[in-house]
């Protein structure tokens, strides 16, 4: 579920700078830790894309998003 509060600004792709791990916020599991990361670790991207969280080698969440690399 998308968040509009600050930082998250509803934005649908959310990395974590801490995992550097992108999760996907319409596709959003109850195993994503989504709400446990810290606010000064959440990145998100301009444009608001998987491609740019890839670009940014962003990793996916193993849950929201699937073949993950860890």
């Amino acid at each position: 579920m998308r968040r509009h509060q600050h930082p998250f600004n509803g934005k649908r792709f959310i990395g974590n700078n801490n995992t550097n791990e992108v999760h996907d916020l319409d596709n959003e599991k109850t195993r994503c830790e989504i709400d446990k990361i810290l606010l000064n670790h959440v990145k998100t991207f301009i444009p608001d894309t998987h491609s740019e969280a890839k670009r940014q080698n962003f990793d996916n969440c193993a849950h929201c998003i699937g073949n993950s690399h860890y």
